[in-house]
């Protein structure tokens, strides 16, 4: 059976990588419940927070089985995959890789021995001081390494869950070591983990990344966004706070405090990251961007024939602009929704025709006419060079680009997998340079006022660093970055395991099992 290399891409262009969530998680808690399936639903509505590889954890009390794979959700699993997933607790992850890491090792979730039992962990987000935390790894546990970091894995995850193992002399409880453990984290991390008998869930004290808890029938549902709950039937409850841990078990839901909450959620989320149809802090992000383009066009006015988005990010605020401004909205662009990575290598023929492997102009309806193109963000600007080439050559008369966000000028350090800031075109170039660039009549960006306030949180309330260089949490070295070239950080991706059982094999793991058996430590690079 000819399996997914965990390579698929949603970009327009061909080898021109856009901003990307690292991940998705899903936890649930419901005794008489295929939680299974529940939990492939739930990752399925998330799988535009990652493409890579997706994974489910079960548990039935006494042992927890893991299933993982390379590619999307509905290509991992199956019936034949989930049928012996049983128990009542099960934890899901659909994965990005942050670097080229794209291997079947690296998907998640994690696997780690506890003082008690076994630990399996979900991560969306980035650590920014695992070096440390690996320091104090080797010091608790010595060079002999414990589960997936002994096994080869050099990533935050795998550091996360070799400090969730407690010590077992003391013989700790998973939640009172979690206590222990998640004050010393920093960065961004919103986390769905389990044992053989709880499920937990956690998210750092800025709440950079979305986590929400939603009740079902028969337990409850911990998500990355609210439309995973919805997909499932849970209905949602509230947002995890930032810096809270919650623990359900059989005596119900419990919560604790492990650090002072200081928000900061991540502005990208509403720009493009996140569904439409989720809800952040009680905003609704469709409601979120089409208020951008409202915001764009009294900012950024232009006179024109027809406003089209870029499908699909594009379209909400694209909808707020024509209502705004007044000039029909059309659909002049068509995607081929199917068309992820192609497998087959293009001819020189097709591989120059690049964007319309994905995109193709409806010519009956720009032709002749005034665009104004609405799209989320910029990043390198190949694809919208591309893209407005295509439109002339479609006989377009004039193309406006408007953005819904401000320049990209600042790398993310907290979970977004952007450009390198050489890279960033705003970065070098002036509005009017990129313009040039584009080959556009005219570019506009959204003001970071505009944006924000298109949010309705205050602005103290969220994470704008990857357009202002103002970042709330220490990158390196214990400095907070602002408006200065930020430190490069190793590689604190989520990835886990090198090395472990057998792609597409439910990988079992007995109550106090070491995970690792390594034949050489791993390190974080």
């Amino acid at each position: 059976m000819v399996r997914g290399d965990g390579r698929l891409s949603h970009d327009l262009l061909p080898g021109e990588k856009g901003p990307q969530d690292e991940c998705g998680v899903f936890g649930v808690w419901a005794p008489g419940e295929d939680v299974a399936r529940l939990t492939y639903f739930g990752i399925y509505a998330l799988q535009h927070r990652g493409q890579e590889s997706a994974g489910i954890a079960t548990s039935n009390g006494e042992q927890i089985l893991v299933y993982k794979d390379m590619g999307l959700v509905s290509q991992v699993f199956d019936d034949q995959a989930l049928e012996p997933l049983k128990g009542h607790i099960a934890v899901g992850h659909t994965r990005y890789s942050t670097t080229g890491s794209s291997e079947w090792q690296n998907a998640q979730p994690t696997l780690g021995p506890t003082a008690s039992g076994t630990v399996a962990l979900g991560h969306n987000g980035n650590l920014t001081n695992t070096r440390e935390l690996m320091d104090l790894v080797r010091e608790r546990f010595g060079k002999d390494l414990r589960g997936e970091l002994g096994r080869g894995s050099s990533t935050d995850t795998a550091v996360i869950t070799a400090l969730l193992g407690g010590t077992s002399e003391n013989g700790e409880r998973l939640e009172d070591v979690a206590m222990d453990v998640l004050p010393l984290l920093e960065g961004a991390f919103s986390l769905a983990f389990m044992d053989e008998h709880t499920l937990y869930a956690a998210r750092d004290a800025h709440g950079v990344r979305p986590l929400v808890l939603g009740r079902l029938e028969r337990g409850w549902a911990v998500a990355s966004e609210t439309a995973a709950l919805d997909i499932v039937g849970a209905s949602f409850v509230r947002e995890v706070e930032p810096g809270e841990l919650l623990i359900i078990d059989a005596d119900g839901l419990r919560t604790r405090r492990f650090a002072e909450a200081t928000p900061h959620g991540c502005v990208f989320e509403y720009v493009y990251l996140a569904r439409p149809d989720t809800r952040i802090a009680g905003v609704s992000v469709n409601a979120a961007r089409s208020e951008m383009g409202r915001v764009l066009a009294r900012e950024s006015a232009v006179d024109a024939d027809l406003v089209i988005p870029t499908p699909e990010s594009g379209t909400p605020a694209a909808i707020g602009y024509a209502q705004e401004s007044g000039i029909p909205f059309a659909q002049g662009l068509v995607k081929n929704s199917y068309v992820g990575r192609t497998f087959i290598q293009p001819t020189d023929t097709i591989r120059q025709l690049g964007i319309r492997l994905k995109l193709n102009p409806l010519r009956e309806v720009i032709a002749g006419k005034r665009l104004v193109v609405v799209d989320d963000s910029i990043v390198r600007g190949n694809t919208q060079r591309a893209l407005v080439r295509m439109l002339r050559e479609a006989g377009a008369a004039e193309v406006h680009v408007r953005i819904s966000s401000p320049p990209v000028k600042w790398p993310c350090f907290y979970g977004i997998d952007f450009a390198t800031r050489a890279e960033l075109i705003a970065n070098g170039l002036s509005t009017d340079e990129i313009r040039d660039n584009l080959g556009a009549d005219s570019l506009g960006y959204i003001s970071l006022e505009g944006m924000v306030a298109a949010t309705t949180r205050p602005r103290e309330r969220l994470c704008t660093a990857c357009f202002t260089g103002e970042y709330p949490i220490r990158i390196h070295g214990g400095a907070t970055v602002s408006g200065a070239d930020a430190p490069t950080i190793p590689d604190a991706g989520d990835s886990p395991v090198a090395g472990l059982e057998t792609p597409g094999v439910p990988v079992e793991l007995a109550p106090s099992a070491d995970a690792a058996t390594a034949s050489h430590p791993g390190a974080v690079q």
